[in-house]
């Protein structure tokens, strides 16, 4: 059941930030993975492997994707799948900035039905499962009102708003950025943004449970292509993704 799930992953994302903390602004042991793969830190690896062993064990029956776990074709057996990014954001966790979060998902038959992005550094705890809304630390939230992208407040890197991506001109919308994929997808969740854009291919793990809480909270998110994205790919990437308020949403796509 997607609410029992739902609590799984609610504790085990809070377990995964009291091991975040332990490390957070205490120069953690940190490297480059290569291949344009970016930092990990200790804690990523720690909080990999308390979350794998503890989901796993609860749900033995789950198949297992996460960044910092080397892929394996195993999980294309199951029906469903744990979708996990032990830390979304790590140069701003080594740096010491509070915009990191654990982003937990299960996708079932390719799509999310549980989902939760816990920021500990800010005390904000997103979840959502399917059909049942979306939260933020227990409290009902919803997606902007606004029905026009001309000056919407857009979650996005710069590198998204090149011409060659748009007919045209890029939309007149004011940019803001902030470095989890996971969390920007929530911002849009709660109103604080009418939406956010990444064109280029995105990781399973960095989306998945910001997109249900997003959809639960009633934006409109799909690929860059307007269609609503599958989990649990052989290339566990989606081709970019745009969550916004729906007026937002169609405009944005318009305009692509």
């Amino acid at each position: 059941m997607p609410e029992r799930d739902l609590e799984l992953l609610t504790e085990a994302a809070l377990a995964a930030g009291e091991i975040a903390l332990k490390y957070f602004r205490a120069d953690p042991e940190n490297w480059d993975k290569g291949d344009n793969q970016g930092p990990v830190s200790v804690a990523d690896l720690e909080i990999d492997r308390m979350l794998k062993a503890d989901l796993r064990a609860a749900r033995p029956d789950y198949g297992w994707l996460s960044e910092e776990t080397e892929d394996t074709a195993d999980r294309l057996s199951h029906d469903q799948v744990f979708i996990i990014d032990p830390i979304d954001g790590t140069r701003s966790f080594i740096a010491g900035h509070e915009n990191f979060s654990h982003s937990l998902a299960i996708a079932t038959n390719g799509v999310v039905t549980a989902a939760v992005v816990h920021l500990p550094a800010k005390d904000m705890t997103f979840t959502a499962f399917a059909g049942g809304g979306a939260f933020m630390n227990g409290e009902p939230i919803s997606n902007s009102a606004r029905d026009t992208e001309e000056g919407a407040r857009i979650l996005a890197a710069g590198s998204q708003f090149k011409p060659e991506f748009w007919n045209g001109n890029p939309p007149p919308v004011e940019r803001h950025f902030r470095s989890s994929l996971a969390y920007r997808l929530c911002l849009v969740a709660n109103g604080r943004f009418d939406g956010m854009v990444t064109l280029r291919p995105a990781w399973e793990w960095d989306i998945a449970a910001g997109d249900l809480i997003g959809q639960e909270a009633g934006a409109s998110t799909g690929t860059k292509r307007g269609q609503a994205a599958r989990y649990n790919n052989a290339d566990p990437r989606v081709d970019g993704l745009i969550s916004a308020a729906p007026a937002v949403y169609d405009g944005l796509l318009g305009r692509l």
